[in-house]
């Protein structure tokens, strides 16, 4: 069995953040893989999150922040400098891209082509020809073509999904795993600092999953039997990380 990783956000922030990092790697897996029209789901999710809100003001805040803590990291002797700057340097240079007046994506929503589609996508089975014969067009181009068109339209997201994933790998970097086990298949701890991502790593061996939920001080996991779907009284041993 493979051990598999659960992640729960603490805050609206982080959660928005999680859901534009899937989004991402969706589509980079489009970009990869010839999936036909699946392409269009995951792009069309960021079309409509990008749509209800402007994610740059909050995604600037965070770079400041971390430049400036990283900043202060360097007064201290014993931290790697060469790593630190580099790390500054990626910061900084994801910053730039989102420091224009256009919303992410406007382009690409201007475009005749992913409007005709986006308007039908939401329709059951309206990915037919009769339906969507622009589609049916599309999909007979070379996988070639197809791959630039998907890269172009990726490139219209990249000044916000760059530095989000940038920012989600901070996060992950303030905690390393730790081994924990939860009596009757349940853990609950809290936290003198605020948390922003709880992170199981759990074997699937043990035939269940954890529920997570909590706030930025406190939090508990259930673990439920995915057979049974009920909460398992079995003592599972897993491991945890707090970030924060």
């Amino acid at each position: 069995m493979t051990e598999l990783i659960y992640e729960q956000p603490l805050n609206e922030k982080i959660r928005s953040y999680l859901r534009l990092e899937y989004l991402s790697a969706q589509l980079q897996q489009n970009l990869t893989e010839d999936l036909q029209h699946r392409c269009f789901y995951p792009l069309f999710s960021l079309c409509e999150l990008t749509d209800r809100c402007d994610y740059r003001s909050d995604v600037l805040k965070d770079i400041d922040r971390n430049i400036i803590l990283l900043s202060k990291w360097l007064e201290q002797p014993e931290v790697h400098k060469d790593q630190v700057h580099h790390i500054i340097n990626r910061l900084i240079q994801a910053k730039a891209p989102l420091q224009t007046p256009d919303r992410i994506g406007v382009h690409l929503k201007k475009e005749k082509f992913i409007c005709a589609l986006r308007q039908r996508f939401g329709m059951p089975g309206a990915c037919c020809n009769f339906d969507l014969p622009q589609l049916h067009f599309w999909l007979a181009k070379s996988w070639q073509e197809r791959q630039l068109d998907i890269q172009c339209w990726i490139d219209q997201f990249e000044p916000l999904l760059t530095p989000v994933s940038l920012l989600l790998e901070l996060i992950r970097n303030t905690a390393e795993f730790n081994q924990a086990d939860a009596n009757a298949g349940f853990y609950q701890s809290d936290s003198s600092q605020a948390l922003a991502l709880i992170r199981v790593k759990i074997d699937a061996k043990y035939g269940c999953y954890p529920t997570i939920s909590g706030h930025r001080n406190r939090y508990a996991i259930h673990f439920v039997d995915f057979d049974q779907q009920r909460h398992t009284d079995k003592t599972i041993q897993f491991l945890l990380a707090t970030c924060s």
